[in-house]
């Protein structure tokens, strides 16, 4: 399987990208959550493969960018469609399907083929669950980064209470991977970024 490199990976962000501000918004939370998911990978269980958990956190949110209409305003009622969108556009760049699953299963803490009926999403009726250790890391090292405006990093406590939201199911999948790959080490990001914690 081929993987991209780094300057492979912002290459095909800034050729997606609809605007420099797009760009900035999605590869800056992109390179925040490779950060993340590569720290806690240090002290994660063995046998975890690196370079495709650095290439999919790179790449996990890259479908946002087919989002956006001409004007450069993102269509935030259909935002959940990305995960999907981004599995497309690396499948169309040849790349392999373990990278697009990693688009496709990153939202929330995954979602059954019964969320989308039951919320009525705009995308196919499927399952899109992390299964691989890769898959898994990478949903949730992406809880750990808000890129709203202004961005925030977030707490294991708020990540759980936002999850809850959705269910008691997600809360306890987080919590499971939680136990499973532990928790980040934000201080650093908080520093270099000058970011809040929510």
């Amino acid at each position: 399987m081929r993987v991209p490199s780094d300057d492979e990976i912002r290459a095909l962000h800034a050729e997606h990208s609809p605007t420099p501000e797009a760009f900035d918004l999605v590869y800056t939370h992109c390179t925040i959550v490779s950060a993340i998911a590569l720290e806690l990978l240090s002290r994660a269980p063995a046998g975890i493969d690196a370079d495709l958990v650095r290439a999919g956190s790179l790449l996990h949110d890259i479908g946002v960018y087919r989002l956006y209409d001409r004007s450069g305003r993102l269509d935030y009622p259909r935002y959940v469609r990305h995960g999907i969108l981004g599995r497309d556009l690396l499948a169309e760049q040849g790349y392999a399907d373990a990278l697009g699953r990693i688009c496709s299963c990153h939202t929330g803490m995954g979602l059954t083929r019964e969320d989308v009926r039951i919320q009525d999403l705009p995308i196919p009726q499927d399952d899109y669950l992390a299964e691989s250790p890769e898959e898994e890391l990478v949903m949730f090292a992406d809880k750990f980064h808000s890129k709203s405006r202004p961005d925030t990093l977030v707490s294991p406590a708020t990540v759980a209470e936002r999850m809850g939201r959705f269910g008691e199911d997600k809360e306890l999948r987080f919590k499971s991977l939680l136990t499973k790959f532990g928790e980040p080490d934000l201080r650093s990001l908080q520093e270099s970024h000058g970011y809040e914690l929510d």
